[in-house]
């Protein structure tokens, strides 16, 4: 049976045992393999592995051998509850044994759960789950998550009481990261927020959000952004003893001053641009970018771009003599006083 989006999550939610099998196919990998892990854990609770209900198989495997599969549905398990065979990298080469598999199954044998990439209409496999009155075949797509999924997301980490500010900003990050970093991002806020009274708030999202750059890094950039030539020295001496390349200040600057341009070069406005940037930026941060695409013009943006390039340029090029550092610091040097005419 061909399952919509929006039942296929309540069968993540709560998996009926009883089903011959479902499959799980999609382009996207990592959104497949989160899937995937919940429905398995689900199915057999967070022992099964352990008390040996759970087999693994490999798609390559039942070509050689497509008894394979029916044995392991059809194994007695040493410990009570229900079993899951696992079939991953699943196409149409064990399409056979997958078929024979589903025809055989009976109540109390172990579920299968089937992983595939990109599936046509026309797959044996595909279209086996889609017409099967027991079976379930659901298609992850490589889009970004609902909001309901996002909050499914926040339960399954134990998430308490969410500001609205703070719900909109984790809404915006999931549309920005891939699915394995937002599941971490999920983590750790809830881990920050475990003991704090009250609910989570914006400045905690911000706090746990991953960042684009390192935050010595962020502190240069952000002075070079902000004309702060006095300040510079200090900062940038600090990143060195850090162990900051000229080479990754040079990237990171690039990266900031591009983000900049995008924002400036909105249609709706810089502050509907700054809204737009991926990853999303929120709190202080926003307000000084903000700050900073408005002081700067696109022009000039675009002058710095180019002179950064030339930069970056020099210090990949065979030949140089003059210390990489101070480069860059005659490069941030001059961007400042580019801002300042």
């Amino acid at each position: 049976m061909k399952l919509s989006a929006r039942d296929a999550m309540g069968v993540f939610t709560r998996p009926d045992p009883n089903k011959s099998g479902v499959l799980i196919y999609g382009a996207n990998a990592m959104r497949v393999a989160l899937k995937r892990q919940q429905l398995v854990k689900g199915l057999i609770g967070p022992l099964g592995e352990k008390e040996m209900r759970l087999t693994r198989l490999q798609g390559g495997e039942l070509r050689r051998d497509g008894a394979a599969l029916n044995d392991a549905i059809k194994a007695v398990g040493f410990f009570p509850g229900p079993r899951v065979v696992l079939v991953e990298d699943a196409n149409e080469n064990c399409a056979d044994a997958v078929l024979a598999g589903l025809k055989d199954w009976q109540k109390g044998d172990a579920q299968m759960v089937v992983i595939g990439g990109t599936l046509k209409p026309t797959s044996k496999i595909r279209k086996a789950f889609e017409g099967h009155p027991n079976a379930w075949a659901i298609a992850i797509f490589d889009e970004p998550p609902s909001r309901a999924e996002v909050e499914a997301g926040l339960a399954k980490v134990g998430m308490g009481e969410v500001s609205p500010e703070a719900s909109l900003a984790i809404f915006d990050l999931s549309k920005a990261l891939d699915p394995g970093d937002f599941h971490q991002f999920l983590e750790k806020l809830s881990l920050f927020c475990m003991t704090q009274a009250g609910p989570v708030t914006i400045g905690n999202v911000e706090d746990c959000a991953p960042q684009s750059t390192e935050a010595a890094l962020d502190d240069v950039i952000g002075l070079v952004a902000d004309l702060k030539t006095n300040e510079l020295a200090p900062i940038l001496h600090r990143v060195i003893a850090q162990g900051g390349t000229a080479t990754g200040l040079c990237i990171a600057a690039l990266r900031h001053f591009r983000m900049l341009h995008t924002a400036a070069c909105d249609p709706g406005g810089t502050a509907q641009g700054v809204g737009k940037l991926r990853p999303p930026v929120y709190g202080p941060r926003r307000d000084r970018i903000q700050r900073q695409v408005t002081s700067w013009s696109r022009d000039r943006l675009e002058q710095v771009i180019s002179l950064l390039l030339e930069t970056d340029l020099k210090l990949r090029s065979a030949g140089q003599t003059a210390p990489q550092m101070a480069q860059v610091e005659r490069c941030f040097i001059r961007i400042t006083m580019m801002g300042k005419r």
